[in-house]
């Protein structure tokens, strides 16, 4: 009999804690790695092919290759996201606009800076959404032109057949279909470790390539080829920032139990087992993944592939749904409608703008292109430029992290960036092949973020100038009341020192206020999600007005209803759907004045115009709301 009766307790909930991560890792296969277990597909040939393309000898560089292949995996992977970047979590989030925020409370006063880094990865990320489906489906659909070159001119209307279908269900969300990602995924790195295992045998010498010498040796003897195969070694890593950005779904440990024990050693043998194939059959060179497996396979691995790649597509697309939502809580992007697709997953979002306008991009790639070989040539330099600055605001948040030793991880962190920036400098050897593509795409979102932030802030500068102190003008008013009227008036304000334009326009039309004043600000919080007893602060102003400041975390849609209704401890007892919504509607208009030039005015006043109407975003009911109006000028 036991001494201690807990024992048997606590060991029991350490086997459910276990068996609870194994289930998350499961899942975690199914979404997080599909992008990064795709390379196979193109990875192994883009390198042999930069080295075929130069003269060299494809049978001699194999095994330098495969190495490079694989210790970028280990370096940029497992060293810098698994294992180092998975402790700069935010509540347990990860992501770029994480570390923007983790950055910007590191450095203190240094925001802009930090920002603008933000805005850059970013506007990458949704440029890698953009390419990261293109050249998976299309890569995947490739595998046909292996069974029968005469698939080919059939490869382009199938992939857009495919796109436009993944693209056109987007809105009701994954959750009917996302017990089957995992299955498929799994079932998808089973099958290239079989396939890489199988082939191994080809030329056993491929094992040294798990020697890093190898790969050290051919780029210090061999750096102009070094260099023009690094682009191609770096698709094997593209996908790597996932693991990263879902943390907030999975967990740390489930993901790196996910990365350890199936998906690196699936990568590393099927990485290997190309190599054998191609040492084995030189002329293998041109698709060594399709053509390593037999006859009677080749069918079902091109539809394993094509489902996977859809998977991998998936994944990126309701990425890049959190990262505007994010952007959008952070102030880089206009208010756009936000759809939950599920009832219980929070990160299950739908945002109609992003949906399309990355379908867009898709579409142009893939027409643009044509093949994955030469969207290849685009692909590297987007991701690349994410993963920089990955590294580079991982070194800010880490020189002032007190959890993990500044000496220990800082050297590591810049050994990786230099070894992106070789990267780098590969990947921009391919500007003109087509890397200008996802350059001027990653522009474009570049100068809108900014543009939106710009005009935000000279607006916000001048609506305080032209703005009187909400306290005194309500104190003003306890002195000489004006006409006061049953019901609850609700006025949405932006700062909650000044009284919002629409409390003065309803004074200087109306000359009424209701019995009870409530101004309510929204502000996004540096956290992801705010606890539920630390949503609002109530403040109680002259004239028996409510002054409430409710908090979201950078992850969650506002909602004003929600947090009125959590007021009542505080004194403030309202019925949120009886209550009526004052919100003033800005016209803005150029003007030759403006601190802006006139193009970026345009630009401003058309995004100010996209942008969701705070009824919808803010959650209110539409038929309680008061709007007034003015115009004015940036």
């Amino acid at each position: 009999m036991s001494d201690n009766p807990s024992k048997p307790a606590a060991t029991e909930a350490s086997r459910a804690d276990f068996r609870r991560k194994l289930k998350l890792a499961f899942a975690s296969i199914g979404v997080v790695f599909g992008d990064i277990g795709t390379s196979p597909l193109y990875a192994m040939r883009e390198s042999l092919a930069h080295v075929a393309g130069a003269g060299g000898s494809v049978h001699e560089d194999v095994i330098a290759i495969v190495s490079l292949l694989i210790w970028a995996l280990i370096l940029i992977v497992t060293v810098k996201y698994v294992l180092i970047l998975m402790r700069a979590d935010n509540k347990g989030e990860g992501g770029i606009l994480t570390l923007v925020v983790l950055a910007e409370q590191a450095l203190r006063g240094k925001r802009s800076f930090v920002l603008i880094l933000g805005v850059v990865g970013a506007a990458f990320f949704f440029g890698d959404a953009m390419i990261t489906p293109a050249i998976s489906v299309l890569s995947a659909v490739e595998g046909l032109t292996v069974i029968n070159p005469g698939f080919d001119p059939y490869v382009v209307p199938i992939t857009l057949l495919i796109l436009a279908t993944l693209f056109a269900f987007q809105y009701r969300g994954t959750g009917n279909v996302a017990s089957l990602f995992a299955p498929i995924t799994i079932l998808w790195f089973i099958t290239i470790a079989v396939l890489g295992l199988l082939h191994i045998g080809d030329d056993p010498s491929i094992f040294l390539a798990l020697n890093p010498i190898y790969a050290a040796k051919f780029v210090i003897f061999n750096p102009g080829m070094g260099l023009i195969i690094f682009a191609g070694v770096f698709l094997a890593v593209t996908g790597g920032e996932a693991l990263y950005a879902d943390l907030g779904h999975f967990g740390r440990t489930p993901i790196r139990m996910a990365w350890v024990f199936i998906v690196l050693p699936a990568l590393i043998l099927n990485y290997l087992g190309q190599g054998a194939f191609v040492h084995a059959n030189p002329q293998a060179v041109t698709n060594p993944f399709f053509l390593m497996a037999p006859s009677w396979g080749l069918i079902p691995l091109v539809v394993l592939a094509t489902l996977v790649t859809v998977i991998a597509s998936q994944a990126v697309i309701t990425g890049a749904f959190s990262i505007a939502q994010q952007a959008i809580s952070l102030g880089l992007l206009p208010r756009m409608n936000i759809t939950h697709t599920s009832d219980t997953e929070q990160g299950q979002i739908y945002i109609g703008q992003i949906n399309w306008l990355v379908f867009a991009g898709v579409i142009l790639l893939v027409l643009l292109f044509g093949s994955s070989a030469d969207l290849a040539s685009a692909y590297g330099i987007a991701v690349n430029i994410s993963m920089i600055i990955d590294t580079a605001l991982a070194l800010i948040v880490f020189w002032h992290a007190r959890h993990f030793p500044p000496a220990i991880v800082l050297p590591v962190l810049f050994v990786i960036l230099l070894v992106e920036l070789t990267f780098f400098a590969a990947n921009s050897t391919k500007l003109i092949a087509g890397g200008y593509v996802p350059v001027l795409i990653g522009f474009v979102i570049i100068v809108t973020m900014l543009t939106w932030l710009r005009g935000r802030s000279l607006l916000a500068e001048k609506l305080r100038r032209d703005s009187v102190e909400l306290e005194g003008l309500l104190a003003t008013l306890e002195r000489r009341p004006p006409t006061r009227v049953a019901g609850a008036a609700v006025f949405l304000q932006t700062d909650p020192i000044y009284a919002p334009s629409a409390l003065m326009h309803n004074l200087k039309h109306n000359r009424v206020l209701h019995d009870i004043l409530v101004f309510i600000s929204v502000k996004t919080a540096e956290v992801p999600r705010v606890p539920r007893d630390e949503r609002v602060e109530v403040k109680k102003l002259p004239l028996g007005a409510f002054l409430v400041e409710a908090s979201f975390g950078y992850m969650e849609q506002p909602d004003v209803p929600a947090a009125l209704r959590m007021c009542e401890p505080y004194g403030l007892s309202i019925d949120p759907r009886q209550a009526s919504y004052f919100m003033g509607r800005r016209a803005i208009r150029t003007s030759p004045k403006a601190r802006m030039p006139f193009w970026q005015q345009r630009l401003f006043i058309l995004l100010a115009n996209q942008s969701a109407r705070a009824i919808e975003f803010f959650r209110i009911p539409p038929e309680r709301v008061v709007e007034l109006g003015m115009q004015m000028s940036v």
